[in-house]
């Protein structure tokens, strides 16, 4: 069984992924993740990213795996645990830029759809309904607005200790939103199937509920 949830940048797909996933049984993907793991890379070994003969040589020296350890997905670059470097705002904004590189996108593919293949999954990205599992059982769009989604963002790294710029988190979205939505591979859009949730005004809970309650 596959659950495809897909939506723009700080909608919450990996909260209510993870929860969707805990409530099921199933096995939670966090595509995000794993092209924030190839942008960390790509920040951390200084490749021009616009060079796609540079990021395909990259990709080729990249190994990424996903591990659940105690329930929770922990990704492993080249052997190493990058799950807390790959949640910075530079990750993410790079991930959003290298995500439309072809070499990026085929290096991850094969790998997503054969965890689906041989598990029941709750899987979330931009592109998962559409393209990376477009015979999903079940499909999402969750979405909720710029300001609602920046309030969010902002709030996460305040508990963090971090001083954010609410005006500039809200114009990192609307760019991140942009470049998703108008790249020429797979971009974000929502699938002619998946059935669409705003949770601009709703609850974590009742998200989950939401969705949990078409599948059973």
């Amino acid at each position: 069984m596959n659950i495809a949830i897909d939506g723009p940048a700080g909608a919450g797909k990996s909260t209510i992924a993870k929860a969707v996933a805990k409530e099921l049984g199933y096995i939670y993907v966090d595509t995000g993740a794993m092209y924030r793991a190839i942008a960390l890379y790509i920040l951390e070994n200084k490749i021009d990213v616009e060079d796609e003969e540079s990021v395909c040589r990259a990709c080729n020296e990249i190994d990424i795996q996903i591990k659940h350890e105690d329930g929770i997905q922990q990704v492993y670059l080249n052997g190493r645990n990058v799950q807390a470097d790959i949640r910075k705002e530079e990750v993410g904004n790079m991930a959003s830029t290298a995500a439309a590189k072809k070499p990026v996108r085929d290096k991850l593919l094969t790998l997503q759809r054969n965890i689906a293949e041989t598990n029941d999954v709750v899987m979330d990205g931009r592109d998962i309904g559409t393209f990376v599992l477009p015979n999903a059982e079940y499909k999402y769009y969750l979405t909720a607005s710029v300001k609602t989604r920046a309030m969010r963002r902002y709030k996460e790294l305040t508990e963090k200790g971090e001083t954010p710029d609410i005006a500039r988190i809200e114009a990192d979205i609307e760019k991140r939103d942009y470049q998703d939505m108008n790249r020429d591979i797979a971009p974000l859009k929502q699938a002619e199937d998946a059935i669409y949730v705003d949770s601009s005004d709703m609850t974590i809970e009742q998200v989950v509920r939401f969705m949990c309650d078409r599948v059973k």
